[in-house]
């Protein structure tokens, strides 16, 4: 591997462990060869988000043609014309290893410029539409570097787990979706337990929620869990080496809602963590885990 190469997948690859704490852990218990192109996905998942959220002092407009234009030099990429980006180039090689579908990578993009301009979703249906690239199209990009037993039906388990994690993060992060101006929870439910964004605002502001809040957030919590139950069976099919890694992201993100639940659906006086201590916990039971051992659905109990 030439040497910019080299320099472009440690460019990802510190990204992945400055920004991706969760995932880059649960990433190294991966077989070495197979790191460096997660690291990749992650880089372009993240670079597009930077554009998108880390810079809102910047007008839309503006971000928009940033990320436009990082797009298409993305886009020449895959057409084979030279990239000077010092990120791309290990994702275009990622991508001709492994002859990842580029409608995923579409799907994503479109996504990210729909944060430019869209605060909110009235139902979540419409919340899934903007997580099918979001958050469902990275599970399938994924999936043929995990590799699998049986692509096909690996296939929606991986798409369901996107959903679990970005729903996950948008239970943990209303105050800070805020900040930029986006409440991700479907207008249809805040209806349905009686808060509005102002309510919302407030308890921000506050740092504590009312009831009728913490009964909206259960309610999230329940939805997320549907997704993660419908993800597990996917993790069996996974290649041998790669179950650890996915059965460990699995098990902290589902943690997440766990310390939810525990702080009493409070999503507003601090930000939902896994404890250093059972994050440990869980790298070392993963590894330990013979390939092929079901997983235990977040909120669930072993039987």
């Amino acid at each position: 591997m030439d040497t910019s190469l080299e320099s472009s997948y440690e460019h990802c690859r510190e990204l992945h462990r400055r920004h991706g704490r969760t995932y880059y852990l649960a990433t190294r218990l991966l077989p070495a060869w197979k790191r460096r192109h997660v690291h990749a996905l992650y880089g372009f998942t993240r670079y597009a988000d930077e554009i998108v959220d880390r810079t809102g002092e910047l007008p839309t407009a503006l971000r928009s043609a940033r990320l436009a234009d990082w797009s298409e030099r993305f886009l020449a990429g895959l057409r084979g014309e030279p990239v000077t980006d010092p990120l791309l180039p290990a994702v275009l090689h990622t991508i001709a290893v492994f002859d990842l579908h580029r409608v995923d990578f579409a799907a994503f993009l479109h996504s990210m410029a729909m944060d430019l301009t869209v605060t909110g979703y009235s139902r979540y249906a419409d919340l899934l539409d903007y997580m099918e690239g979001s958050a469902a199209a990275i599970g399938t990009m994924m999936l043929p570097i995990l590799g699998s037993s049986d692509p096909a039906a690996a296939r929606e388990p991986a798409r369901q787990l996107g959903f679990a994690f970005q729903l996950t993060n948008f239970i943990r992060d209303v105050a800070e979706d805020l900040d930029r101006g986006r409440v991700y929870l479907p207008a249809e439910d805040l209806e349905r337990f009686k808060v509005t964004p102002a309510d919302l605002a407030a308890a921000a502001e506050r740092r504590r929620s009312s009831t009728a809040i913490r009964h909206l957030i259960e309610y999230e919590v329940g939805r997320a869990r549907q997704h993660y139950a419908a993800a597990a069976p996917g993790v069996t099919l996974l290649a041998p080496g790669s179950q650890s890694c996915i059965r460990t992201a699995y098990v902290l993100y589902g943690g997440i809602l766990d310390e939810v639940v525990a702080a009493g659906y409070e999503v507003f006086a601090r930000r939902a963590v896994v404890p250093r201590r059972r994050r440990a916990v869980e790298v070392a039971r993963a590894l330990l885990a013979p390939a092929g051992t079901p997983l235990v659905v977040p909120g669930t109990t072993v039987p």
